[in-house]
């Protein structure tokens, strides 16, 4: 598979091999292509063409099931019937804007707040999580007066101009912002024995350091608590402390990406962030929020968004919409009633476990480790040198695509599986995966 093919997108189809799959789907494939344009990717060597979804599961034309492991957008299972009902009565009552009173917005907003420390208590909304980055951007740089962030190596956070600029991620082709400072994600794999903590905080004060040189202010440090784009980096609960001090200390602000992490996902806490014992000043959300319906958001320390607040007009036409909101109250309300944050805690745990039995088994695997249902498998060429091995990767990806479970990978080589399947995902299907995976580590070995 070559990087331009897939533009530098691990688990990408290359549409040079299009002639491998069939009619039908060649005609798709080539359709998008005209209709859609070339920026347009599809993942794994071979597409899955699906036309519904239920639970945890994903049906393609034929009917046959595939295991999601793999979706956090629907956090509460595919057409979870809580969300699609207050979607459809919703919309057949009102579906319009935020600048008319309405109560729905409010009740929302409080029951959201609710979930975060005392210390954020204002939320603004948009449609993306691309936009509410944005967002948390043009706060931070107003509220500072600066201009400089910082990012780890791999990080992802969106893709409007201004996202795209702090997302090394989208590679070689995106330029990263002339006033953005990458540090090196904090891998406790291959720290060393050092304090993960200490070294990852030193690395951003030297950028902030270097920034002060350069002649550029700080801003803001923005990181996403579980680096879901740099390997997975879930260890040890409470190491970013010492970060968020460095941060505060250099009078820049601490903006959490809770997009992967947030709603539950970690299982023990709400957000990401609160594993490791830290108030940020702003949190930005999206994609699981509404279950998939466009809405997320930006949740802040009142004294940093005053100002901005005060001296700027902000407007989202949908941002907030009506129907969005009721998705999104639907969703929390399927967190809480269901109990889905302890079954993240148990069924993480279980299938930890078993990942570690299958780390036993093959020398390949290198470490296993995650936070409730949000898990990660590295494979390395050998254990000595932890050498990545992002080949051993992606065909246990596109192995297990062929066996219907669909995962993807994560880091800047793909060396790291990522496994992240939705909410209310069970032990039954824990098994299935775990007895799938270790059928395919078995024949690749």
């Amino acid at each position: 598979m070559s990087s331009s093919a897939t533009a530098y997108m691990i688990n990408g189809f290359d549409p040079g091999n299009a002639d491998m799959l069939s009619a039908q789907e060649q005609d798709l494939v080539a359709r998008r292509r005209a209709l859609l344009g070339p920026s347009y990717k599809l993942f794994y060597e071979h597409p899955v063409h699906v036309v519904r979804a239920e639970g945890v599961w994903l049906y393609d034309p034929q009917g046959n099931a595939y295991l999601d492991v793999y979706n956090n957008v629907p956090s509460v299972g595919h057409c979870h019937p809580r969300v699609v009902e207050a979607i459809s009565r919703q919309s057949a009552v009102l579906n319009t804007h935020t600048r008319y009173l309405h109560e729905d917005i409010l009740k929302y907003s409080e029951d959201l707040l609710a979930t975060y420390p005392d210390e954020i208590s204002n939320v603004m909304f948009t449609c993306t999580g691309s936009e509410a980055v944005d967002l948390s951007l043009r706060i931070a740089r107003y509220y500072t007066g600066g201009t400089g962030i910082i990012v780890t190596a791999n990080a992802y956070h969106g893709l409007t101009t201004a996202v795209a600029e702090i997302s090394p991620s989208m590679g070689p082709n995106v330029p990263i912002g002339q006033h953005v400072y990458v540090v090196e994600a904090p891998d406790e794999y291959r720290n060393g024995g050092a304090d993960i903590g200490e070294v990852f905080a030193e690395r951003v004060a030297n950028a902030i350091k270097d920034m002060k040189r350069h002649g550029i202010k700080f801003a803001a440090f923005i990181a996403d608590g579980i680096f879901s784009t740099d390997g997975i980096l879930t260890d040890p609960p409470g190491f970013l402390k010492k970060t968020l001090d460095v941060v505060h200390g250099a009078g820049g602000l601490y903006i959490a990406d809770e997009v992967q992490p947030g709603f539950g996902r970690t299982g023990t806490h709400w957000w990401g962030f609160q594993r490791h014992g830290i108030v940020p000043d702003l949190v930005v959300m999206g994609k699981p929020m509404g279950n998939g319906m466009p809405i997320a958001g930006v949740a802040a320390k009142p004294a940093v968004l005053e100002r901005f607040g005060t001296d700027i007009r902000y407007f989202n036409t949908f941002g907030a919409n009506t129907v969005s909101i009721a998705a999104a109250q639907a969703v929390l309300d399927v967190i809480k009633d269901e109990r889905l944050m302890e079954n993240a805690v148990k069924i993480g745990g279980y299938m930890l476990e078993g990942m570690r039995g299958l780390q036993k088994k093959y020398e390949a695997i290198g470490d296993v480790r995650g936070a409730g249902l949000f898990l990660a498998m590295e494979f390395v060429t050998d254990r000595d040198s932890k050498t990545p091995d992002p080949k051993l990767s992606l065909n246990v990806v596109n192995q297990l695509r062929e066996k219907r479970m669909l995962i993807s990978a994560s880091s800047s080589t793909g060396h790291v599986l990522k496994i992240r399947p939705p909410l209310p995902f069970t032990q039954e299907h824990a098994d299935m995966f775990i007895s799938g995976l270790d059928d395919v580590l078995a024949k690749l070995s």
